[in-house]
C-alpha cells in the first residue's frame, strides 16, 4: 500500500498501510480491547481475512526497533470494512493511544475509501458512538457526514450510534 511519515509524540516514524495477516491478528484484538470496540475476537477477524475479494482489512505498521519500544508491537492502527452490494461498511477503526491525533485512522481510512471507490462503491457508511465526538471529528474530516440514529445501538453502555456517510462517487 504506502509509506510515509508520520509524527508520534517527538519521535517520526515511518509508517506502513499493509494488509492485515493472520500473524496480526492477536496484537489486533489486544487493540481492540485496549480501544473499547465492541468485542470481535480472534475468530470473527480470523474469518473476515478468508473474503479477500469482498473485505479489507488494513493495519498501520511500524518499525518494532523504534526509540522507546521494547515490546516487539508494530501496529499503530488497523480498519476493517467490507463491500455489500455498492456500500462500502467501515466496521472498525481503532489506533494505539500513544499514536491517536497524528493521522494515523485519517491515513487508514483514505486507504480503505480509495479501494471502495475501485471496487465501484458508490457510499461508504459507518456507526460510532453518539458521545465519540473525537471519532466524529475525524471522520467529518475524512468528508463523512452523519445522516440518521441508530437508537440504543451499543451495549455495554448503552449508548446511540449516529449514522456517517460518504459519497465515493463524488470524490477524485
Amino acid at each position: 500500500m504506502a509509506t510515509g511519515e508520520v509524527t508520534a509524540g517527538k519521535a517520526h516514524l515511518n509508517l506502513a498501510i499493509e494488509r492485515m495477516s493472520e500473524h496480526d491478528l492477536l496484537e489486533v484484538v489486544e487493540l481492540e480491547e485496549i480501544s473499547g470496540l465492541s468485542p470481535w475476537g480472534w475468530e470473527a477477524y480470523h474469518k473476515e481475512l478468508q473474503s479477500p475479494e469482498d473485505v479489507i482489512m488494513l493495519v498501520a505498521r511500524h518499525p518494532s526497533f523504534s526509540p522507546g519500544r521494547n515490546d516487539n508491537k508494530s501496529i499503530a492502527g488497523f480498519v476493517v470494512a467490507r463491500l455489500i452490494a455498492d456500500e462500502l461498511h467501515v466496521n472498525n477503526v481503532a489506533v494505539r493511544p500513544e499514536f491517536r491525533r497524528h493521522g494515523v485512522a485519517a491515513r487508514l481510512l483514505e486507504a480503505v475509501l480509495g479501494w471502495g471507490r475501485r471496487k465501484g462503491s458508490s457510499l461508504a457508511l459507518l456507526e460510532v458512538r453518539a458521545g465519540n465526538t473525537a471519532a466524529q471529528a475525524l471522520y467529518r474530516r475524512c468528508g463523512f457526514q452523519v445522516t440518521g440514529r441508530r437508537r440504543r445501538y451499543y451495549q455495554a453502555p448503552v449508548e446511540d450510534a449516529l449514522l456517517m456517510t460518504v459519497s465515493l462517487k463524488s470524490r477524485p
